[in-house]
């Protein structure tokens, strides 16, 4: 009879000390979950604003460096669209802030979270004259992403 009254199991206390010890690893468990998932497609979407911005910064590359024409106004001219820019100055103040878009103008699906702005600013390099261009991608979803690409553009 002893015996019996000896073995007792767990008190109270001891359950509510296990209870709080299970809730704070739990709890530290899944912040550490929340943190690695918030951040996982991080890479993903800075890889995207990579290629867009090199998409970008390709199509202005291809153009003459000055206006075909002499008219160099430092920005598009009058009546001209992205569709028939001819030179790299055109591209000069180009905001795609609803989306990235192709060559066209038009949105290219999927990709309507990013925004992407031009700046072309003279520049001379080694005594020539070249034009440098700044192509910066963002992204809705992160205001502290930004993806610059810089290049410089000479005859």
């Amino acid at each position: 009879m002893n015996r019996l009254t000896r073995q007792r199991g767990a008190t109270l206390i001891e359950m509510v000390i296990s209870i709080v010890i299970i809730s704070v690893t739990v709890t530290a468990v899944m912040m550490v979950i929340t943190q690695v998932s918030r951040s996982s497609a991080d890479p993903m979407v800075r890889t995207q604003a990579t290629a867009i911005a090199q998409a970008y910064l390709d199509e202005i590359l291809v153009q003459a460096l000055d206006e075909p024409d002499g008219a160099e106004s430092g920005g598009p001219e009058g009546g001209e669209t992205r569709a028939n820019f001819d030179d790299v100055s055109d591209y000069h103040g180009l905001d795609d802030n609803a989306g990235a878009r192709d060559q066209t103008g038009a949105l290219i699906a999927g990709l309507d979270g990013y925004n992407v702005n031009v700046s072309v600013t003279a520049a001379t390099l080694g005594g020539y004259p070249a034009k440098r261009i700044l192509v910066q991608v963002g992204f809705d979803g992160d205001a502290a992403l930004s993806v610059p690409l810089i290049a410089y553009r000479m005859n």
